[in-house]
C-alpha cells in the first residue's frame, strides 16, 4: 500500500511537494493545510497550478489531524513546535525542511521526543542548505577520507534568483544600510540550522568541539542604484552577504559552513564575485585523501529566466522531503536524523 501524505502548507516548496508526492510511486496524496483563506475548499492541484487530483485543501488544524494518513511534509515560512507536536501526537511522521535536522545540543527536545512516542512516530529534519550540502554530503564523503583535519561546505548563489521581497528585503535586509543589516537576527536565525549541521558532522567524525562557535557576518554595497526582482536597491545599501559559522577545536576551525548571497557581479564594494565557477554548492575536506565536490544544477540557469514555482533548489529542497517519507515511516519512533537512517533514494521515471 502506498504511504499516505499530507502536504501542510502550498507555498513554493510546498508546491514542489504536492508534484514530488504525486509523481513518486510509494505516495499517495490524501491532505493538504493551507494558510490563505482563498486557498480553502480548493483543489490542491488547482492551488498548484496543475490539473485537479481530487484532494480539496483545509485551514482547520482539526481535519488534518483527524486524517488517516502516514506522513506531513511540513513546510510553513517558519516553523511552530506546538504544530509539530500535535501532528506527531496525533500519529503521523513528520519530515521537514524547516528545522530539526541535529537538534540534540541546541535545544530541548523532550517534548518532541515524548510526542514522538506519543505516537509512535519520527520526526525527519532536512532540506538542501541546511540539510543536505551542509551535513549530509560532507558525511558520504568523509568515508573515502582519513585523518580528516578541515571541513567546509559553502554556497555561492545569485539572491536576485529568490524573488520574495518580504525575505529578502524585509528578513534579510538587503538594500538596508549596513548599520541596520548588521543589527539583523540573520546570523542567529541561519546559525540555528548550520551549527546543528556543524554538531552532526562533528558527532559523526568522532570531534569534541569548543563550546562555542565562532560567527562573522560581511556586507558588500551597490555603487550604483540597483534595480533587482524585489525593486530598487539605493546607492551605497547592501547587495550582497556573506555570513560564516564555524566549529572550533582549541580555537581552530574545525568545519567552516557559509553562504554567499549576491545581487549579481557587478557594481559592488567590495567586488565580491561567485569567480569561474559561477553559481554552486562546494563541499571540501582537508583530509587524506583531499576532496572537493562542486554541485551545479540547484540554481536556475539564469537570473531572467528564474522562476520560484519552478526553481531547481526548491525543487532539490521539496524532493529532499519527498524521498524521505518511506524511510522515515518505517524508522523508529523519534527524531530521526542522517545517523540514524538508512541511505536514502529518489526513484526513476517508470
Amino acid at each position: 500500500m502506498p504511504y499516505r501524505v499530507i502536504q501542510w502548507a502550498t507555498g513554493n516548496v510546498g508546491r514542489a511537494a504536492v508534484e514530488g508526492v504525486l509523481a513518486h510511486p510509494d505516495l499517495d496524496l490524501v491532505g493538504a493545510f493551507v494558510y490563505g483563506a482563498a486557498k480553502v475548499g480548493v483543489d490542491v492541484g488547482e492551488i498548484c497550478g496543475i490539473d485537479p487530483v481530487g484532494v480539496v485543501a483545509t485551514g482547520d488544524v482539526d481535519e488534518i489531524l483527524a486524517l488517516d494518513a502516514d506522513c506531513v511534509v511540513y513546510s510553513p515560512m517558519l516553523a511552530n513546535t506546538t504544530e509539530v507536536i500535535r501532528l506527531l501526537e496525533s500519529g503521523k511522521n513528520v519530515v521537514t525542511p524547516v528545522g530539526w535536522v541535529y537538534p540534540f545540543k541546541s535545544h530541548d527536545v523532550a517534548a518532541i521526543e515524548a510526542a514522538c512516542r506519543t505516537g509512535g512516530v519520527s520526526l525527519h529534519g532536512t532540506g538542501i542548505n541546511p540539510g543536505g550540502i551542509t551535513e549530509q554530503i560532507p558525511l558520504v564523503l568523509s568515508a573515502f577520507c582519513r585523518d580528516v583535519r578541515d571541513v567546509r561546505a559553502e554556497e555561492f548563489s545569485d539572491i536576485r534568483t529568490y524573488d520574495t521581497a518580504f525575505v529578502v528585503r524585509d528578513v534579510m535586509l538587503f538594500g538596508s544600510t549596513p548599520d541596520d543589516a548588521a543589527a539583523s537576527p540573520m546570523l542567529a536565525l541561519l546559525g540555528d540550522g548550520f551549527c546543528q549541521s556543524i554538531d552532526m558532522v562533528a558527532d559523526a567524525l568522532g570531534v569534541t568541539l569548543d563550546p562555542e562557535k565562532r560567527t562573522l557576518h560581511e556586507m558588500a554595497v551597490t555603487t550604483v542604484p540597483l534595480t533587482t526582482p524585489v525593486g530598487l536597491i539605493d546607492t551605497g545599501t547592501v547587495a550582497a552577504q556573506r555570513f560564516t559559522w564555524e566549529g572550533l577545536v582549541d580555537g581552530s576551525p574545525f568545519m567552516t559552513v557559509r553562504v554567499n548571497w549576491l545581487m549579481g557581479e557587478r557594481d559592488l564594494d567590495p567586488a565580491w564575485t561567485f569567480g569561474p565557477e559561477g553559481e554552486r554548492f562546494e563541499v571540501e575536506f582537508e583530509a587524506d585523501p583531499p576532496l572537493k565536490a562542486v554541485f551545479h544544477g540547484m540554481h536556475p540557469p539564469t537570473v531572467e529566466g528564474a522562476d520560484l514555482e519552478h526553481n531547481e533548489g526548491i525543487l532539490a529542497t521539496a524532493m529532499h522531503c519527498v524521498n524521505a517519507i518511506p524511510y522515515v515511516v518505517d524508522a523508529e519512533a523519534g527524531i530521526r536524523t542522517y545517523l540514524d537512517l538508512p541511505l536514502m533514494a529518489g526513484r526513476a521515471t517508470r
